[in-house]
């Protein structure tokens, strides 16, 4: 049987705050409930974003909190050829082209659109509009010499190629917010979505599958907010030949105006609840969780992948 693997993957771009703890808790608790291994890794891949000094303080959060986990704990910026190979094999398999267009420009092109058809264009599962397509209309002779000239662009998936050749796809999915049972895959609901960018060599979705078969993960424990991102990812896995991890996507923790948690507004920090004297069981009860499972601090840590 195979052991059971969880992993939390905060990104350093700001302290951790309540969703990220209950996002870490579950996963930790379910490693120690089931005999598996509890791994961390850092989502580091936007340099613009990151910060070093975000790095230590999220372990120094996860160790308060008692959530032991395995080292070396890996880091996405040590290991950017992973993610290059995989983006290299889409490429190979024609399904990846660049995008020129500015943000600016594809805005206009959807007002363009919207007042030529009298309909709003259409949207992804968060919500935001579907990339109108207008780089797949260069040439290859326009293509080449804009690639040489180095100008600056995205790379986009051809995502009725894509699903087309990945065929019909599914997920496992825990049950919390879904029944537990197979979840269909609609990956043609997100469009031609961005898979690597000048500032970031790969986006959230190639490195998040690569990493998650590289480190042998078999469940996946995240928020609600990732639950369509799912069909993305399982797209990706089906295409680059690579395992599909069980997922389980678990409630949000909700500010008091209703709306997501966010690192960038200093939403119920952990480090500012426990400089403001809480402990990690206010932490959990907060959270609406029981205590540690037994053994928890006792789990001995093995050094096995970084």
């Amino acid at each position: 049987m195979t052991e059971p693997v969880f992993r939390f993957a905060p990104s350093p771009n700001g302290d951790l705050h309540l969703g990220h703890a209950l996002s870490a808790i579950l996963n930790h608790d379910a490693a120690v409930r089931e005999g598996g291994r509890f791994l961390v890794r850092i989502e580091d891949i936007d340099g613009e974003r990151s910060r070093p000094e975000f790095v230590d303080r999220i372990l120094e959060d996860l160790a308060w909190l008692g959530l032991a986990h395995e080292e070396p704990v890996r880091r996405q910026s040590e290991h950017l050829a992973d993610y290059t190979a995989a983006l290299e094999k889409l490429e190979d398999l024609g399904l990846l082209y660049p995008s020129f267009a500015s943000r600016a420009e594809i805005a206009r092109a959807v007002a363009e659109a919207e007042a030529a058809s009298g309909t709003p264009a259409p949207r992804d599962p968060d919500g935001a509009t579907l990339y109108p397509g207008i780089d797949r209309l260069l040439g290859p002779a326009e293509v080449d010499a804009r690639l040489r000239a180095g100008e600056p662009h995205a790379m986009r998936i051809r995502m009725d190629a894509a699903a087309l050749m990945a065929g019909s796809l599914d997920w496992e999915e825990a049950g919390d917010l879904a029944p537990a049972g197979r979840v269909p895959a609609d990956p043609l609901a997100w469009g031609d979505v961005v898979l690597a960018r000048k500032d970031a060599p790969a986006s959230y979705h190639v490195a998040v599958v690569v990493d998650d078969a590289l480190q042998g993960v078999t469940d996946v424990i995240r928020g609600a907010d990732l639950f369509h991102a799912t069909s993305i990812h399982r797209l990706l896995q089906q295409l680059l030949g690579l395992p599909a991890p069980r997922y389980r996507h678990h409630r949000l923790v909700l500010g008091p105006d209703g709306r997501k948690l966010s690192k960038s507004k200093g939403s119920s920090s952990l480090r500012g609840l426990r400089q403001a004297g809480a402990t990690p069981a206010d932490v959990r009860r907060r959270l609406g969780l029981g205590p540690p499972p037994p053994g928890a601090m006792a789990r001995p840590q093995r050094n096995r992948y970084s």
